[in-house]
């Protein structure tokens, strides 16, 4: 079985100039996107981010910088990991089995 871990990760910069922060979660979504070897899944309160518990942890250090570089001074980054090792786990799949037992 091929590890896998899902992992939710919302980053808030804290102590900005303005209270928008659609432009910072922008950015570090960008770099989501290009990563490889990562599923995603943009929600509207984090992402969600599927792949290797290694890659996942570079991916989360990588993304939580990134306000940094445009002028936050103070990052605050939750990160909530479900690493199951019993049988293949996805984020769709995890979506799908609470939407049919909520059906």
């Amino acid at each position: 079985m091929k590890e896998s871990v899902i992992a939710n990760v919302t980053i808030i910069p804290v102590g900005t100039a303005h209270p928008s922060l659609s432009h910072y979660i922008a950015a570090c979504f960008k770099i989501v996107k290009q990563a490889q070897g990562i599923s995603y899944q943009l929600t509207a309160m984090g992402t969600t981010i599927q792949g290797p518990l290694e890659r996942v942890l570079e991916l989360v250090k990588e993304i939580h910088e990134v306000p940094f570089t445009q002028g936050a001074q103070r990052v605050f980054t939750a990160i909530s990991i479900d690493d199951r090792r019993d049988k293949a786990i996805t984020i769709e799949g995890k979506v799908q089995a609470v939407k049919q037992l909520a059906d």
